[in-house]
């Protein structure tokens, strides 16, 4: 079996799969470094972690409690945020593969780290097991110069600063699921808190709308989007750099316009600034898969994943309509489930057919 995990700022989430890629069990602790939760199955505990290797014990001795322990995994899969212009393809855990991870993390600060940690934890706790990572970034490796380069002077580039694209799991797991029935041209869509799309042409991510980091692009929960860089200069100047990236990043978007993030409650509301919100949203999701459209020179079907995207159908319908002037297109909704590509990736390694 294959062991997923997913390493973020407070939490550890892990899920087991079959070779068949069924799922097996999942769990997760919160509030890593302080009182949280430990959830498996179906039950919960309460847990005290010091760090994501306490955070990992704990959790590997909950799976060996219900009959999954390290004896029964054959790999360990991770989800690395941000791979850069190095780790554009799924790979083995190897002392290389990890110093690169690690000369990304000023690429990913808040997520990097955090990534590799749950990695070396499990090197500690499992020294025999094998190892794997997918990278949230990898899947845009096959945009064109034209569609990464920043037009700034080349100092900078060199230094990093370029188009990556995130929610890169994501597409790739839609690409999967829709396998040998992929649209030539398909605009792709994964609307969450965060959201984003994609152009896909013969399954291939061409252009994205996230940029150097997850800011850019759509309207999001509680991201801004795309701002002009002379505005972000100036509110950085009012209120400083931290509590500039506070605000675009975690007050912004959805939140700064209705006061709340929860697209669910947005449209339950009956008020202009909830009405306003949606709109703002729908119609930036409809502008950028325009700049999309063009990319791909045309379109043949849209396809929409995460938690919007999957389960709010007025938001696709009101996208959809601003799209009619590209045609009658097919719309696909697809599971999101990044943490089964996750161990598709893996799975393929180990068959060595990646």
């Amino acid at each position: 079996m294959i062991l997923v995990l997913n390493a973020g700022s407070s939490s550890l989430k892990v899920e087991m799969f079959h070779p068949d890629l069924t799922s097996v069990i999942s769990g997760a602790v919160t509030n890593i470094g302080t009182r949280g939760i430990l959830s498996l199955g179906d039950d919960e505990q309460d847990v005290t972690t010091s760090n994501h290797a306490n955070a990992l014990d704990a959790m590997l001795a909950a799976l060996n409690s219900v009959g999954f322990g390290l004896d029964k995994l054959t790999a360990a899969a991770h989800r690395v945020v941000h791979g850069g212009t190095i780790l554009t393809a799924p790979a083995k855990v190897t002392p290389q593969v990890i110093a690169a991870i690690e000369s990304c993390i000023p690429l990913a600060p808040l997520h990097n780290p955090n990534n590799l940690a749950a990695i070396l934890a499990l090197q500690e706790a499992a020294p025999e097991l094998a190892q794997y990572c997918s990278f949230g970034t990898a899947f845009h490796a096959t945009n064109p110069d034209v569609a990464t380069r920043y037009a700034i002077p080349q100092t900078q580039h060199d230094a990093g600063i370029r188009r990556y694209g995130f929610h890169g799991l994501s597409y790739a797991n839609m690409v999967a699921d829709l396998g040998d029935n992929i649209p030539h041209r398909l605009l792709a869509l994964h609307l969450g808190n965060g959201a984003s799309l994609c152009a896909i042409r013969d399954g291939k991510s061409i252009a994205t709308s996230m940029g150097y980091s997850p800011l850019s692009g759509l309207t999001m929960g509680t991201r801004s989007g795309d701002i002009d860089g002379a505005a972000v200069l100036r509110i950085s100047a009012a209120l400083g750099e931290d509590e500039t990236d506070r605000m675009l990043n975690k007050n912004s978007g959805l939140k700064a316009l209705a006061g709340d993030n929860n697209m669910k409650l947005l449209l339950d509301r009956d008020d202009k600034d909830a009405d306003f919100a949606v709109e703002h949203f729908c119609y930036w999701a409809a502008r950028h898969a325009g700049s999309a459209i063009v990319a791909m020179g045309g379109v043949d079907a849209v396809a929409f994943t995460g938690g919007i995207g999957e389960n709010a159908a007025p938001i696709r319908d009101r996208i959809m309509q601003h799209l009619t002037c590209f045609g009658d297109v097919p719309v696909h909704i697809i599971q999101a489930d990044e943490e089964k590509q996750i161990a598709r990736d893996a799975i393929s390694l180990i068959d060595g057919n990646a």
